[in-house]
């Protein structure tokens, strides 16, 4: 009697977590060519493989690149953020001669659906189709993905899933979210796992976590006034993120794409033993440099535009000197994050 029960209960149980598995928007089933609509110097579309459309901006080059940029950035953005991330940045890379875009990741910004993570399979075959769009419109031009913090791990994964396909010419990665599965401790990943599969529209905040993203207090502050910024996130969305940051990690051996790839010292938002994990099994040409005064959100810190120079330097020439001076060795990094 005891043991049916249990079997009983057993069903149930798992009937209940089925049906509260975690969430995820998936790829629709269309099947169109990519297209950039519009988006210089406003908002503009990027419609992606299977139809959907994601708001995008372009932040042009000017002057005597106005109509052939020297280089092209297709960016994309971190967790609860969205295009305008890279509003700072576009705007100083454009009047370098630098063509920028950036759209809105499913379940980011102004996407459909905000706040309701899309599947690891929808947002890398996203990038691609931003590729492909991109590629039409500048055939000649060198072509750079830069994924800040989770855009690096759509990166890194899209590049993994793709490989030459892609026809990059390079990759930045500023403070790339590698800090996946493996990298949890087991209490971490019990109580996430748990959480996802029986409150998975639960939301959180992040009121009370004692953490510094950056040192531009008035930039953050805006970040708090922004509707299109999450602020209360669903518990499956953490729990996508966590298994996009391990597919991200597990990618790092299989990359050969020319890679420059951007740390802050004050980083506590990734932890530098994961980004240390992650640079040590980079296969391919890369670059690393660590900001003495940087924190996660590099390229909007008070010292941003050091990196934006970094960034410009590295696309002209991978070869020369970077103007911040703040390269290090891979021993050098693995000294710093002990």
């Amino acid at each position: 009697m005891l043991k049916k029960i249990f079997l009983i209960f057993g069903f149930l149980f798992g009937v209940s977590l089925a049906a509260c598995a975690p969430h995820a928007q998936q790829l629709g089933s269309g099947n169109v060519v990519p297209t950039i609509v519009d988006g210089i110097n406003r908002d503009g579309v990027l419609v992606s493989s299977d139809g959907a459309r994601l708001p995008l901006r372009v932040w042009a080059a000017t002057g005597p690149s106005e109509t052939a940029p020297k280089a092209v950035i297709i960016a994309l953005h971190g967790f609860n953020d969205y295009r305008n991330a890279f509003d700072m940045p576009g705007v100083w890379w454009a009047r370098n001669g630098v063509t920028t875009y950036a759209y809105d990741q499913r379940g980011f910004g102004a996407a459909s659906q905000p706040g309701v993570w899309a599947s690891e399979e929808a947002l890398i075959f996203d990038l691609q189709a931003a590729v492909r769009a991109t590629r039409a419109r500048h055939p000649d031009v060198p072509l750079y993905l830069l994924g800040e913090s989770m855009g690096g791990a759509v990166v890194m994964s899209a590049i993994a899933a793709f490989g030459r396909d892609l026809n990059l010419d390079g990759v930045i990665l500023t403070a790339p979210a590698v800090w996946g599965w493996s990298q949890l401790n087991p209490t971490y990943k019990s109580a996430l796992w748990i959480s996802a599969h029986t409150l998975p529209w639960k939301t959180v905040t992040g009121e009370g976590v004692k953490v510094t993203p950056s040192d531009n207090i008035e930039m953050l502050r805006a970040l708090s006034r922004d509707p299109l910024i999450i602020k209360a996130t669903r518990i499956d969305a953490i729990y996508g993120l966590v298994g996009l940051m391990e597919s991200a990690h597990q990618a790092a051996s299989t990359l050969s794409v020319p890679m420059l790839v951007l740390y802050g010292a004050g980083d506590d938002i990734i932890p530098p033993h994961a980004f240390q994990t992650m640079f040590e099994t980079l296969t391919g040409p890369r670059r690393i440099v660590r900001y003495e005064r940087g924190y996660h959100m590099l390229l909007r810190d008070l010292q941003a535009e050091t990196v934006w120079r970094d960034v410009l330097a590295w696309m002209t020439d991978r070869d020369r000197p970077l103007p911040s001076g703040e390269e290090v060795s891979g021993s050098k990094l693995a000294a710093t994050t002990r």
